[in-house]
């Protein structure tokens, strides 16, 4: 063999070595980003549980303090408005917007039921008020993963070299789930 063969085999095989790790870089670096794309959907849908438990769960504490106070038709509707904008939000925006304001109308219901005495000590209150009070810690927790894996996610996709390739492969970062301008304000309780 010559060596002017003999040298650009070596080369071609530099080449190929380096072509090589650049593909398996990238697919590893691509099967990253997948992952951690699926992390985030995982997690999105574990906050939708969480909000539709506690969505389910508001008709029954209605019902049981609509019971007793009859006449606050309007914290009700309220309530059920709030409720309705929660179950039809499809972004994490518009379902913090609406978690916000579903969160402000049960304040006022919760503070409504003070008034009455025989209701704060209805049983069937009492396990409402728990299953609530426990539902809102779970969309905290939930909400907070979802807003860990959406970090881990924006970081990857932004970081050097990775932010080539994530654009190449159509990732782009993701949403977090934050409160709205709403949440900032102490609700305000009417009588």
């Amino acid at each position: 063999m010559n060596k002017g063969l003999a040298g650009c085999l070596i080369v071609a095989g530099i080449v190929l070595l380096v072509l090589a790790a650049g593909g398996m870089f990238a697919a590893g670096l691509y099967n990253r980003l997948v992952v951690q794309d699926e992390q985030i959907n995982g997690a999105w849908a574990q906050v939708q549980n969480v909000l539709q438990r506690r969505a389910d769960l508001i008709p029954n504490l209605v019902e049981t303090v609509k019971g007793y106070a009859a006449h606050e038709k309007e914290i009700f509707e309220s309530v059920a408005e709030a409720r309705g904008r929660l179950a039809g939000a499809t972004s994490p925006r518009e379902a913090a917007a609406a978690n916000a304001g579903l969160t402000a109308a049960l304040g006022r219901l919760l503070a409504i039921a003070e008034n009455y005495p025989n209701l704060k000590a209805n049983e069937n209150f009492i396990r409402l008020q728990d299953e609530l009070a426990g539902s809102e810690n779970r969309v905290a927790t939930e909400r907070m993963r979802y807003n860990d894996a959406v970090r881990l996610f924006n970081t990857s996709v932004k970081r050097y070299p990775a932010v080539f390739f994530a654009r190449l492969f159509g990732f782009r970062e993701r949403e977090y789930f934050e409160a709205g301008p709403e949440a900032q304000q102490v609700p305000r309780v009417k009588f």
